[in-house]
């Protein structure tokens, strides 16, 4: 049974209160509420239903959601007094947590309220009952479909308005327009849409710019809500590996679409570094492994440039922007489109977009870069719904293949089967790390394309407990994307071209990408099988797959591997620390090996680290022994940023 719920404070907004009692009144006491995912929740006016509904248990409140963000929590005084100065940073003082999730996550929801997700931020359910029990696996595409299953009869969202007054969705047209679509062919489903007016919400146009009465209510006042930043985070050696041979797929004069975190962060670092220093990029092109899916792509600098076609629109794609990649420009007028794509005239067309997007989120600059935008500038990144954005079909099939000309989906996954089914949601037991969003989508859509093709990028190896395991495996208990789709994938060893081939063909393709340690058993397990022919060995070339090679190889490419290729949140201090932190993390749960390392202490100056966790006078017996397993850690960890 779950415990009691904390109910929230009493609220200080008569304003957010007062619109509560108009939802009740207009829908009655059984609230399905829809929330946009990501950064369009107004989270004060979220927090105020839940309150109602935690003190009135006549309220039966669902909401429907994804992604609901919240700051970081410390796990530990240490991680605490790292974190502390960063999350005020980054979030401020008064940033209006989701009551609901906390709550959730402690498995106190009370009776009367449910939470029910379809993707959840990265890792943030595990272990939590209460946000397991009440997933929805459902393609993007069909998220609309399932609310309308639900009974959805509230609708919340932050927009945006631009000086001339029009509104946009902005940072969420995904489902909000599919899901009104949708309604707008069922009268008798009625549902009371809220907009709240978010002053520092940059305005996007596209299909996102809507009608004032697109909504039942708009709220004007300002919510006193920080956009939700996220912290730019840092790439390893191995990110950059991946990256590095995903940027040889890319196609000058193609499409883009790609997925966030640090992946995706190496894979445009090496894109710039493709174009602007391309005699280095070729140096490290020219030793890598030899692949036939590299003519896929290019070695070249983009001349004509990139479009960007991909559910989210984060910081990528604007540094692609700036370094002049994302520059090719598409219409909406199929004989336009085709006379642009031909390398003909198109006067009178006016300048077309490089950007469509169906959700935005990034980092504070990334919401800055948006907001400065002028109004030439702003009309070639439009926002439009998930509907438009991950499939093909829908009236405008001929003008989607025209625009998407040689588009290359690139999305992150966490473990591969050797026979290309990938796992990029869940766990064996089914607990669910993310979600499926939209990956399915841009796979099959890749598959639907003559010239289109899907790239998968995942790390060929996990570290967990000390121990070193292979993404790459022979089966797992369940798949996100089925093998019968499988095409290109990346890890930081290669690129394996699985599509149209054999079993055995994928087998040996992705032994070609997998860590050297873990290859054999993999290839017995295969021969086992039946499934690769008992006499093929593997070359001695694939057995340099090894983290020593890449150091080596990557290692000496000075300044095209920075910790942090876009600039950090963090200051230098704190990204010394923060891996620091993290290998201290690894070995807390010895004591034994906690005691070891405080003997060994530190040998450099840590001071400015020390003082940075107030350990520089430690005050206790624990303060003192953290304070050298600290320094140690600083010295273990001393080449951690480039």
């Amino acid at each position: 049974m779950a415990s009691q719920a904390q109910v929230p404070e009493p609220s200080i907004d008569p304003l957010l209160d007062a619109q509560v009692e108009e939802i009740l009144e207009r829908v009655g006491r059984r609230l399905v509420v829809g929330l946009p995912l990501g950064l369009g929740k107004p989270n004060r006016l979220v927090n105020a239903i839940y309150r109602r509904a935690c003190a009135d248990a006549s309220i039966d409140l669902e909401f429907v959601t994804a992604l609901s963000l919240d700051p970081p929590r410390p796990g530990h005084w240490l991680e605490a007094r790292l974190m502390a100065p960063i999350l005020e940073r980054l979030f401020g003082t008064d940033y209006p947590r989701l009551a609901y999730l906390a709550d959730a996550r402690a498995d106190r929801l009370p009776g009367n309220v449910r939470v029910t997700e379809f993707y959840f931020q990265s890792g943030a359910a595990l272990a939590r009952p209460a946000l397991q029990r009440h997933y929805i696996s459902s393609n993007y595409t069909h998220v609309a479909r399932d609310l309308v299953d639900r009974g959805v009869n509230v609708v919340l969202q932050l927009v945006a308005r631009a000086p001339d007054g029009r509104l946009s969705l902005a940072c969420n047209p995904d489902v909000t327009l599919d899901l009104m679509t949708r309604l707008a062919n069922r009268p008798d489903h009625r549902v009371f849409a809220i907009g709240q007016v978010h002053p520092e919400l940059p305005f996007l146009p596209g299909d996102a710019v809507v009608d004032a009465d697109f909504f039942d209510r708009l709220i004007e006042h300002d919510p006193d809500q920080r956009l939700f930043a996220l912290p730019r985070g840092p790439v390893s050696i191995q990110d950059h590996a991946v990256g590095f041979h995903a940027s040889r797929l890319i196609a000058d004069g193609g499409t883009l679409q790609i997925g966030i975190g640090s992946l995706s962060d190496a894979l445009v670092h090496w894109l710039i570094l493709r174009h602007r220093r391309n005699a280095d990029y070729r140096s490290l092109v020219d030793a890598a492994p030899k692949s036939g899916s590299a003519a896929l792509g290019d070695d070249a600098p983009f001349e004509a440039g990139l479009y960007g076609a991909s559910e989210m629109f984060m910081d990528g794609f604007m540094h692609l922007y700036r370094a002049g990649i994302l520059k090719r420009e598409v219409f909406d007028d199929l004989t336009v489109m085709r006379r642009a794509n031909a390398g003909m005239a198109v006067e009178g067309a006016g300048r077309g977009a490089l950007m469509d997007g169906g959700f935005y989120l990034g980092s504070r600059a990334f919401y800055d870069f948006l907001a400065g935008l002028d109004d030439a500038e702003r009309e070639r990144f439009r926002m439009h719904g998930v509907s438009r954005i991950n499939q093909l079909y829908g009236g405008r099939e001929a003008l989607e293949l025209e625009q998407r000309r040689h588009a290359r989906f690139v999305n992150t996954c966490m473990m591969m089967t050797a026979t290309g089914a990938a796992v990029s949601d869940g766990l064996a037991d089914y607990q669910v790390v993310s979600g499926v969003g939209g990956q399915y989508n841009f796979v099959a859509m890749a598959h639907a394309m003559d010239d289109g093709r899907s790239a998968l990028m995942l790390r060929a190896t996990r570290e967990r407990k000390g121990q070193t395991t292979s993404n790459i495996v022979w089966q797992y208990p369940h798949q996100t994307i089925p093998r019968h789709l499988r095409d290109l994938v990346v890890t930081e060893y290669g690129i394996a071209d699985l599509r149209g081939r054999t079993d055995e063909e994928c087998i040996q393709a992705m032994l070609s990408i997998t860590d050297a340690r873990f290859q054999d058993e993999l290839a017995d397990q295969a021969r086992r099988a039946g499934k690769l022919d008992p006499a093929w060995r593997i070359p001695e070339a694939w057995r340099a797959n090894l983290p020593e090679a890449l150091e080596r190889r990557f290692g000496t490419a000075r300044g095209a591997v920075p910790s942090y290729p876009f600039g950090s949140d963090f200051t230098e201090v704190e990204q010394r620390l923060i891996p620091a932190l993290q290998w201290v993390k690894a070995r807390s749960r010895s004591k034994w090996r906690v005691l070891v390392e405080a003997l060994r202490g530190g040998r450099g100056d840590h001071s400015a680290e020390l003082a940075r966790l107030g350990l520089d006078t430690p005050e206790s017996i624990g303060e003192r022994v953290t304070a050298r397993v600290v320094a140690r850690a600083l010295d273990e960890t001393a080449d951690a940023v480039r």
